[in-house]
């Protein structure tokens, strides 16, 4: 290609390799694997080279068994037919205590709002480095954020992927000219919108744990959301990296809309289960948090998302709560819950707390509930 930088980054091996130096370099650019990708790199930089033994799982799970598919839920009816609540709350009980993971249709965001998301995002990564400039940050602070790994320098291996962070705050208070022109008025519309699928989904796991519908919410378990809009540009070795790293949730809830490429793998009975992109459907995970207030009876389970040739591949995912406007209230297994016959597992944790003990070094590649679980 003859780019220096490019060249440069895209060293696997060598006396001169220089890891901080390579990283800093790929950092500077503020374009992110996008940008990579763009100047036509055909060898992935060696900060994204999975493992071997990661590296090995990757091409087997490409093509799972058709045995295994998460469930699919529909909510049609869940606020005007009581039969058919109470037959939606049975299907999520049973999702989250066995696969942590479900989609739902038919769930009242419209058509038009989750597509221009999906395509706001896109032109956001698509724009030149000076455009993006004025957001890309390491700052954590900042309620707009976007770069390449927010954890690039502390991370073992970087992800192939670039996002674009939104804070939205627990008011639905939000400043619009805080926010990137291209996708300013869509964000705002869409937070509303999973606000309040956020309210509804947490009213039917309540139920689900046998609760008030309204359980969930009083405990402020959706107090807060961040959007996060990531990019996975197409990987000219995508048998050797990841789009995310197999990890579970630091929270309470996740609200995710994929586009039709597809990626996402959930692990499941010691296989890595791809879920199959539904038009129109959002996938829904349970968090970490989520299993500890239920007293483990719903699971946070690991998920991962494969590197693609065929990109970009855009996913937007919505968390309960913010990771930077967290509640100080502590949170322990839900009192109403237990009993003789089923006692507390784990300890009372803030959310504060437990954010801190997720992203500490201390973790390694444990789940980071095992941290707070009592022992017998």
């Amino acid at each position: 290609m003859g780019n220096t930088r490019v060249e440069s980054i895209a060293v696997h091996n060598g006396s001169y390799h220089d890891r901080e130096k390579e990283i800093k370099e790929f950092d500077e650019t503020n374009d992110g694997v996008r940008g990579l990708v763009a100047e036509g790199i055909q060898k992935i930089p060696s900060f994204f080279v999975e493992t071997e033994d990661v590296v090995s799982t990757i091409a087997p799970s490409r093509e799972n068994s058709t045995q295994f598919q998460i469930p699919v839920i529909d909510m049609k009816g869940v606020h005007e037919d009581v039969g058919r609540r109470r037959a939606v709350v049975q299907e999520m009980e049973h999702a989250s205590s066995t696969w942590g993971f479900f989609q739902v249709v038919n769930h009242g965001v419209p058509k038009h709002v989750m597509d221009e998301m999906i395509d706001r995002v896109r032109q956001f990564h698509e724009q030149s480095p000076e455009l993006k400039a004025e957001y890309y940050t390491r700052e954590k602070t900042r309620k707009v954020i976007y770069n390449s790994n927010i954890d690039l320098y502390s991370r073992k291996v970087a992800n192939w992927r670039d996002t674009l962070y939104f804070f939205m705050p627990p008011d639905g208070s939000a400043n619009p000219e805080e926010y990137p022109p291209v996708c300013r008025e869509i964000t705002i519309k869409y937070s509303d919108h999973m606000r309040q699928l956020g309210d509804t989904l947490l009213e039917l796991l309540a139920e689900a744990l046998g609760l008030k519908s309204s359980h969930l919410i009083d405990m402020d378990c959706g107090k807060g959301q961040s959007v996060i809009g990531h990019y996975y540009p197409a990987c000219p070795e995508p048998d050797r990296t990841l789009g995310g790293t197999a990890h579970t949730d630091p929270l309470f809830l996740n609200i995710l809309q994929q586009d039709h490429i597809g990626g996402l793998q959930v692990s499941h009975q010691g296989q890595w289960i791809n879920v199959t992109p539904i038009p129109e459907a959002f996938v829904i995970n349970v968090g970490d948090l989520i299993q500890l207030i239920s007293n483990d009876k719903f699971k946070s389970v690991d998920h991962r998302v494969l590197a693609n040739s065929l990109g970009p591949r855009i996913s937007v995912a919505c968390f309960f709560p913010s990771h930077y406007s967290p509640t100080d209230r502590p949170y322990a297994p839900i009192k109403e819950l237990l009993s003789d016959e089923n006692p507390p597992v784990f300890k009372e944790v803030t959310v504060k707390e437990y954010f801190a003990h997720y992203y500490s070094d201390v973790l390694g590649s444990s789940c980071g509930l095992d941290f707070f679980r009592l022992r017998a």
